[in-house]
């Protein structure tokens, strides 16, 4: 890996020493060239681009239209581009005159709008104009009647994000369940389901996602079924990735900050040849970071190239590739001492948040690997045909040692609260998951009704293969012989078990939380088995067809779509023994906007869920119990969206009724830790706002607000009814301020502050909740020319805080206060 490193870090000094040449050659002028861009009714156009092709040199609009270069005398011509707009061009012949003066006025392009995303979104600021994932097809978010939240690669950049688990506190109604990968709270619903561009991923990972090579994260709120299959009724993470553009952008990145944390990052785009039929993007990134965690910390590298290639205006095809790994160890989340006789939350400080379970041998090595070709192919001005595959590797070794979730227990079978149980375990696991999405749109008119009708077909299948899913585990206590081991301790059978100062002696040994123990520990130490569970081979596959109408009359949007699914899963896949299980849904959805005016759009939307249980939780009724019934869900939801100054700013405001049944939760029963119960229906209801954007060309803000009561309306458990869900706050909000000073003495300089909020939540363990919290986080950035230098400090008053938890032995505490710096050069 220090390979990889030095080899970046020469890519980058190369890359940076070539400009510096480039920028000697260049010599300042006194000509200016300056101007205007309007739209068709006068209104100024911000944001826009304006590029000289023949220096590749661009610059963009202000809040009111303007623009300024500085070039030598000659003959250019100026282009004129911005998303949503027709491109323009204008010849321009310096003289020597000093001043010039060139305006443009930019006609609206609804052709711009892609089926399948093969160019990137070229808006450089906190708001974005349209989206994917409310219809298929790239529809502006006012006229998707269903809230989406997202953060923009702006965002990203400004808060020196680098993975998923930073971000979410940007988005309404959205919080953490633990760090693990897309393991988070929507609505008060946890979410188990991700996208890439609208395509399932695998959802096992532990090491939470990188951003690198991110455009966008979305969370599109609610049932998302009637369009990507199976999902989770609270709302489902889709992951946009940065597409190349036709006008050449490059930056290189160097961070470092709290923890040893190093980092580089790259990103270059472009057209490859003179015609831009060929567009190109390439994302480079390594990371290597400490922790505030005992034993945490890793080193990461992302390497994603993407290739466009635009033969004519009727033809489109993308392909893309990210390479990501990550090497550290899985933390397992902060252990503190057991719950005793009138100890509640103060046990929370029983251990430092520092505090962590393992060995210094213990690794986690994770690799992800996906490649996507999406095609556009336009028959007719009405007909479009759009097909995209993806294929997603996700690879896991492991070595850990971890808690069996259960406190240590002397003879009698009594806790011991400071000794936890332990389990080690040796696993090598692959996934391979396919996605295919063939699909086509259709432009008629019936009348005084404008119809987008699509229609398409989905294929998802995920295996984990029986030849790359190995693993051995240790656990439980050993017997009289000392020859073997028993899962569970019994204290009525304790002449079994080996005995030694009045307490069972552990297959692994346990862990002291007074004098934690971190010496290395091999596999060999003990008696070990075969993980029968996890070495199973599985398999799902699902086929959907659907259909969906966009109707257009007046000043209303409807939206209709049907979908049926048909759900296969495999367990002991291609064995002799193996189970089928087959299920199927219907699933509805129906949406309306209505635009009153031009800024302000009123929606209402009624969509349902369905999950099946997985065929290994199905099908092994001996662990697991059951069989289970599918989980079910339903969603209305009505709200309002605007845009305010000029379009700079978006409003979001939406009311929603969540209802799910058949949840899945651990029994907690001792004798079999791995069984499972449900329960019967669970409801959210609540209210939440995001704002995105800028007020002008100064200030850029990003703000939410979320109400939500998220209980157990029904369950076998009597004690369980009205109960708050785990991990499901009744109110969060969050804001992120950043003002960029345009006077002379002070250009460049920018100031960012932002505070975020969580109030108390419940963790699975009805005895423990997580008490409530609040961060106030700030930024420094400055610009030059072509550098940036920022520092950004979060947590600023070093709050102790936990973002979320499972029991007592499993909390996950948030970061003390840390810094991160920066140095970018934009060329």
């Amino acid at each position: 890996m220090r390979t990889t490193l030095l080899k970046l870090l020469t890519i980058a000094g190369i890359s940076l020493g070539m400009l510096s040449d480039n920028a000697q050659a260049q010599t300042t002028t006194d000509l200016v060239i300056e101007g205007r861009v309007e739209d068709e009714k006068g209104k100024p156009v911000p944001n826009v681009s304006v590029r000289v092709e023949e220096l590749k040199t661009s610059t963009s609009t202000d809040a009111q239209g303007h623009y300024q270069l500085q070039l030598k005398p000659g003959k250019y011509t100026l282009r004129f581009s911005f998303i949503g707009y027709k491109i323009q061009l204008k010849k321009a012949d310096l003289t020597t005159e000093s001043l010039h003066h060139f305006n443009a006025a930019l006609a609206e392009d609804s052709g711009q709008l892609q089926n399948v995303e093969i160019t990137g979104r070229k808006e450089r600021s906190y708001k974005a104009s349209g989206s994917f994932s409310g219809s298929k097809t790239e529809t502006a978010l006012r006229d998707i009647p269903q809230a989406i939240s997202y953060v923009t690669k702006e965002v990203i950049e400004d808060q020196q994000a680098f993975r998923t688990i930073d971000l979410i506190k940007n988005m309404s109604g959205v919080n953490a369940f633990s760090t693990y990968d897309n393991d988070i709270v929507i609505r008060g619903f946890r979410a188990s389901n991700s996208l890439i561009n609208g395509l399932r991923t695998i959802s096992n990972g532990w090491s939470s996602s990188l951003l690198p090579y991110v455009e966008k994260m979305e969370v599109i709120k609610g049932p998302a079924s009637a369009m990507f299959a199976n999902t989770d009724p609270g709302g489902t993470v889709n992951i946009i990735t940065k597409k190349p553009l036709n006008e050449d952008r490059k930056s290189v990145m160097l961070s470092t900050g709290s923890y040893n944390t190093t980092r580089i990052a790259t990103d270059f785009t472009g057209p490859i040849d003179s015609a831009k039929t060929f567009l190109y993007r390439l994302n480079l990134a390594y990371q290597n970071a400490g922790s505030f965690r005992v034993l945490q910390g890793s080193e990461d590298i992302v390497i994603a190239p993407s290739f466009s290639f635009i033969p004519d205006d009727k033809t489109k095809v993308n392909f893309e590739m990210v390479y990501s790994r990550t090497n550290g160890r899985l933390d397992r989340g902060q252990p503190i001492f057991g719950a005793t006789a009138g100890a509640g939350a103060e046990l929370l400080y029983s251990t430092p948040i520092s505090f962590a379970i393992g060995k210094d041998n213990d690794f986690l090595k994770q690799t992800n690997l996906f490649s996507t070709i999406s095609i556009q192919r336009k028959i007719s001005d009405k007909l479009s045909i759009n097909a995209s595959y993806m294929k997603f590797f996700w690879k896991e070794d492991l070595m850990e040692h971890r808690t069996s979730n259960n406190y240590a227990v002397d003879a009698a079978g009594l806790p011991i609260p400071t000794l936890m149980e332990m389990r080690a375990s040796r696993r090598f696991t692959t996934n391979n998951t396919d996605n295919l999405t063939l699909y086509g749109t259709y432009d008629l008119k019936t009348g005084p009704l404008t119809h987008k009708v699509l229609f398409g077909y989905d294929y998802i299948q995920s295996a984990f293969p029986k030849d790359n899913n190995s693993s051995i585990s240790a656990r439980g206590y050993r017997n009289a012989a000392n020859t073997g081991t028993i899962n569970s301790y019994n204290p009525a059978n304790s002449s079994r078990y080996l005995i030694v100062n009045n307490r069972p002696v552990p297959n692994v040994p346990h862990f002291d939380l007074t004098n934690p123990d971190y010496s290395f520990a091999l596999m060999s130490d003990y008696f070990t088995s075969a993980t029968i569970n996890e070495n199973t081979p599985s398999k799902y596959y699902v086929n959907g067809v659907y259909i969906q109408d966009q109707v257009k009359w007046n000043k209303f949007q409807l939206l209709l779509a049907l979908r049926k699914e048909y759900y296969v899963d495999l367990i002991k896949a291609g064995e002799a023994d193996e189970q089928k299980v087959d299920q199927s849904a219907l699933l509805p959805r129906v949406g309306l906007v209505f635009t009153p005016i031009a800024p302000l759009s009123i929606y209402g939307t009624y969509t349902e869920s369905y999950q099946p249980q997985g065929a290994a939780t199905v099908g092994n009724a001996a662990v697991f119990g059951g069989p289970f019934d599918p989980l079910m869900g339903k969603m209305i939801e009505g709200g309002v969206k605007m845009e305010l100054f000029e379009k700079r700013l978006a409003i979001n405001i939406a009311a929603y009724r969540i209802e799910e049944k058949n949840i899945l939760i651990n029994a907690n029963d001792d004798a079999n830790p791995d069984l499972l119960r449900q329960v019967g229906e669970q409801r959210s209801t609540g209210i939440e706002t995001d704002i995105y954007g800028s007020v002008n060309a100064n200030l850029s803000i990003l703000a939410n607000f979320s109400y939500n009561k998220a209980i157990i309306t029904e369950s076998d458990v009597a004690e369980e009814v009205g109960t708050l869900m785990p991990n499901a706050p009744r109110s969060q909000g969050n804001v992120w301020a950043k003002y960029v000073f345009g006077s002379r003495e002070l250009k460049g300089l920018g100031i960012a502050i932002g505070s975020n909020y969580v109030t108390k939540r419940n963790t699975l363990n009805s005895a423990l909740q997580l008490p409530g919290y609040t961060l106030v986080n700030a930024a420094l950035s400055y610009s030059v020319k072509k550098f940036k230098m920022a520092v950004n400090f979060n947590n600023i008053f070093d709050k102790t805080h936990w973002i979320g938890g499972y029991d007592f032995n499993r909390l996950f505490p948030g970061t003390p206060r840390n810094y991160m710096t920066s140095i970018g050069y934009v060329f």
